[in-house]
């Protein structure tokens, strides 16, 4: 059961907005009308994105990704939310204020807004993902496309289909959401130093086309197993070289006491002819 929203007074001069709205102590962290996750891909995909969003340029310790996480927007409809799929925050801690994880993202409350958002497109949520259907009333929570261009302006907004395996992308340009163009295959982002492309390969033991993150060059960003096979790979590797040199250098140690040797019996023989082995090399 969730408790009401706590409200301060305000005082004069009023208060900063993350002094008097509600907290995420305070507001709904869960989804009554869609409980739980709708299929294995809204699991795995989300979790893809999140083990791979590393910007280069940025300090770890602020980098944030989330799915499926209640996202608070709005000053004046504190308890309105949108619920990405997916969506990820350069400049913000992993903590809330350094101490707590995190129940939603309550923007009024946060340093920054999200930098990109990934929705994974439905035959029930595809209308409102695509901004096809932008209706909004006084008392009516607008779109999740006016919400992330109008009152978040969040610079990418990305929308993928598993069922086509059509990505579309849009970035915020004056204001508005512009569709992007791919660039080599990939949806650069430079401001964090990565691009955004379609992988195909196995993730988690499942085979199929996966959204994941990529450097500007396209260089595939490893998740934690991944990069950890790589190493166990790199480190068999290395052996097996160092198991081969030395085993050459065991061959060539034992030509060159076979060489040795038959020079010695070569030597015996010409002694054995009256020749001084010695003598004759210095006829040499």
């Amino acid at each position: 059961m969730t408790s009401s929203p706590h409200y301060i007074p305000q005082s004069d001069p009023p208060h900063a907005p993350w002094e008097t709205l509600p907290t995420m102590y305070d507001l709904p962290s869960d989804n009554p009308e869609e409980p739980g996750l709708p299929d294995d891909f809204h699991f795995l995909q989300p979790l893809l994105l999140y083990l791979t969003f590393q910007p280069i340029n940025w300090n770890p310790e602020l980098v944030y990704s989330a799915a499926d996480l209640n996202l608070y927007y709005d000053l004046e409809h504190p308890l309105w939310y949108k619920r990405p799929d997916w969506f990820g925050v350069v400049g913000v801690g992993k903590l809330y204020k350094g101490q707590d994880l995190r129940l939603s993202y309550v923007t009024w409350q946060e340093p920054g807004n999200p930098f990109v958002v990934v929705e994974l497109l439905s035959p029930v949520t595809e209308d409102e993902d695509l901004g096809t259907i932008r209706e909004s009333t006084a008392n009516k929570p607008p779109s999740k496309w006016e919400v992330y261009e109008r009152i978040l302006r969040i610079p990418y907004y990305i929308v993928f289909s598993r069922y086509t395996n059509e990505l579309r992308a849009f970035q915020l340009v004056g204001g508005h959401y512009e569709p992007m163009n791919l660039t080599d295959g990939y949806l650069l982002m430079p401001e964090i130093d990565l691009s955004l492309g379609l992988w195909q390969g196995s993730f988690r033991d499942i085979e199929r086309l996966w959204l994941r993150w990529f450097t500007v060059g396209g260089e595939l960003i490893p998740a934690p197993t991944e990069e950890a096979a790589a190493a166990t790979e790199r480190a068999i590797i290395a052996e097996q070289e160092a198991t081969e040199a030395k085993q050459e250098a065991t061959e060539a140690k034992q030509e060159a006491a076979q060489a040795r040797q038959k020079a010695e019996q070569l030597a015996e023989r010409l002694r054995q002819l009256g020749v001084n082995p010695d003598e004759l090399d210095e006829l040499l």
